[in-house]
């Protein structure tokens, strides 16, 4: 959440260098790209997985969502045939 709360008053910090009035466009270009060079520096601090960690945990979603996957379609078999059997 803080992350968040970060990006939202840059956001804001933004909207109000923008939507000041009296301010020169140069003004306005020099406060957008301030914005913009802190985003950059913010993503300079993100610390972001190793490529073998990202596939690891890719493919045990992957299996996951089979395993799922496998699970309804089964269930949906044993219930046609429940169903046939009452008609």
């Amino acid at each position: 959440n803080v992350g968040l709360q970060n990006r939202m008053s840059r956001v804001r910090v933004l909207q109000g260098a923008i939507l000041k009035k009296g301010k020169t466009m140069a003004q306005i270009l020099d406060s957008v790209k301030s914005y913009f060079h802190g985003v950059k520096q913010e993503c300079g601090k993100i610390t972001w997985p190793e490529r073998r960690q990202v596939f690891v945990e890719t493919c045990f979603v992957v299996a996951i969502v089979f395993v799922f996957t496998v699970a309804v379609y089964l269930m949906d078999l044993i219930y046609k045939g429940l169903f046939s059997l009452i008609k």
